[in-house]
């Protein structure tokens, strides 16, 4: 055979294996330059709804663009309402080629997520302009209102939060997005940039961990199955010194006992993983720090199993994966950030189908526990693999246990789309819990889990029954669940409904939100301040 020809069918096996798209990269700095004089393709400023006249900064670029800002204003073109943006083209009066206003709403209700949201909006319109380079002087409309280092950290997040795009396997040849964008946060204060890159730091490696959250959630069940997941964290491990990850296959899932995760995963032919990551710090008196637990629902695909979901929306079913997926990103960003606490990121994962080895209604597993579980609806999986898991952070002694999931649609029902179920056994935990959802913007809110609602799932020929009534279907479950963290302090996060973009916003792209990993981590980075 010709040597032309050898290389003519290389050539087409080659391009058989096309490598999938990464995700936009984005390269956060801060940088000390004058605001009229910034050479940028993109400068954004922000504005404050029931400001009575323009900041500082604002009032010098409207002077050097001849009026233009308090014209689009009179005009009623830009009224400075949150989520609200307009762009000033600059015809060289200024360094930037593009002013963009960003609205933050009233100033008396603004918060650090305004920033982050803020970001997010610039950062969105910016990918969505294929812009390769933005600066940003939104931190300058609040003053010193937050702390420079916290405004840059809130800001960091929304920029990746922004940025993100999920196009892994777009084929298509046109350059729909950059595939780098820029970002520098400026100001010609010398002092003040100095906070700005203390800030951005914690604010970048949260924000990257979020955007590898939504990408491994965003990826599908023939992409990831259990043993693909545990495949990533294990991955993840071999990038820090102080990360260590153990996987169980199905037989030593048998082997321990776990027979929620076992029965769960028992109708598919992808075999259930339990995976254990460990974070522990640097140095000695590691042993004398707290140790957290995060316990994560990992379920790559739930079809519902016997108890069949309605065809309708199936195929988001691989958010599933999403509260395991969260304590993925969590640990990533506390490892990275290099926090002194001690963290379990434990994950059982399984897919959910229909066979003629699945666990059926009537079925009476056996637990991690020791605790008999009479099944009523195999589409009340989660609870059947958190509960195994739950079972595991008391074996190795947490101090404090924290389990996330896409657990009912009833917490939907509840709360709607806008914040997390909160429920516990330990109200300053659940205080903690909230400060973190105020620190990190992904918003939460306190419901019972109390002895009322564990009567309910009380089974006659087990200990447990896994479904109770139709009302109060997600405090029945959090009471579920409660029976398996013994005397430790628990909470449970039920983030149904806010795992997922089901259409575009102005600072988000459809698909997997990677909710729970700033919350997680902004909860951790507070134990390690002690301000938990």
């Amino acid at each position: 055979m010709s040597k032309i020809r050898l290389r003519a069918i290389k050539k087409r096996k080659d391009n058989g294996r096309r490598k999938m798209r990464e995700i936009i990269d984005v390269n956060l700095k801060a940088r000390k330059v004058d605001f009229i004089e910034c050479q940028t393709e993109l400068l954004a400023v922000g504005l404050f709804s029931d400001a009575k006249r323009l900041d500082k900064v604002n009032e010098q670029l409207n002077k050097k663009l001849a009026g233009a800002i308090e014209r689009v204003i009179e005009l009623g073109d830009f009224k400075g309402k949150a989520g609200s943006t307009t762009v000033i083209y600059s015809s060289g009066q200024i360094g930037a080629k593009r002013l963009i206003l960003a609205g933050l709403g009233e100033k008396k209700k603004a918060t650090l997520d305004t920033l982050r949201k803020a970001a997010a909006n610039v950062a969105n319109k910016a990918v969505g302009m294929k812009l390769g380079k933005v600066s940003l002087a939104l931190h300058r409309a609040f003053g010193g209102r937050f702390g420079f280092a916290a405004m840059a950290g809130s800001i960091a997040e929304g920029t990746h939060f922004g940025c993100y795009r999920y196009d892994e396997f777009v084929t298509a040849d046109e350059n729909s997005r950059p595939d780098l964008v820029e970002v520098e946060l400026i100001d010609n204060n010398t002092a003040q940039v100095r906070d700005l890159r203390k800030g951005i730091l914690p604010g970048d490696i949260i924000g990257k961990a979020q955007s590898y959250a939504r990408t491994l959630s965003n990826r599908p069940a023939n992409v990831i199955n259990p043993d693909k997941l545990a495949d990533a964290a294990k991955e993840l491990a071999k990038k820090s010194e102080n990360l260590s990850c153990t996987v169980l296959d199905e037989k030593q899932i048998a082997a321990k006992g776990m027979g929620g995760v076992l029965a769960v995963g028992s109708g598919s032919q992808n075999k259930p993983r339990f995976i254990v990551l460990k974070y522990s710090p640097s140095g000695k008196a590691a042993g004398r720090l707290p140790t957290v637990g995060l316990v994560g629902k990992a379920i790559t695909f739930d079809s519902g199993g016997i108890s069949i979901k309605p065809a309708a929306k199936m195929d988001q079913m691989k958010l599933d994966k999403s509260g395991g997926i969260a304590v993925l990103g969590a640990v990533k960003a506390t490892a990275e950030l290099g926090l002194p606490i001690n963290v379990y990121g434990i994950i059982p994962a399984a897919e959910n189908m229909p066979s003629g080895t699945s666990y059926r209604p009537g079925d009476i597993i056996t637990t991690f526990s020791g605790k008999t579980v009479e099944v009523q609806n195999t589409d009340a999986e989660g609870r059947m693999i958190l509960c195994d898991g739950l079972s595991y952070a008391v074996e190795q002694n947490c101090d404090v246990i924290i389990d996330i999931a896409t657990l009912t649609g009833a917490c939907m029902v509840a709360l709607g789309k806008y914040m997390a179920g909160l429920m516990g056994n330990d109200n300053k935990l659940l205080k903690q819990l909230q400060r973190a959802a105020d620190d990190s913007g992904e918003k939460v809110w306190p419901m019972p889990s109390s002895e009322e609602y564990a009567e309910e799932m009380k089974s006659k020929i087990a200990d447990l029954k896994n479904i109770g009534s139709r009302w109060g279907g997600a405090c029945t479950a959090a009471a579920f669940l409660r029976q398996f963290a013994k005397d430790k302090k628990w909470a449970h996060l039920d983030i149904a409904g806010m795992e997922v973009f089901e259409k575009s916003t102005e600072f988000a792209m459809q698909g997997a939100s990677g909710f729970g990993v700033r919350l997680l981590t902004s909860y951790l980075m507070n134990v390690a301040k002690k301000k938990a």
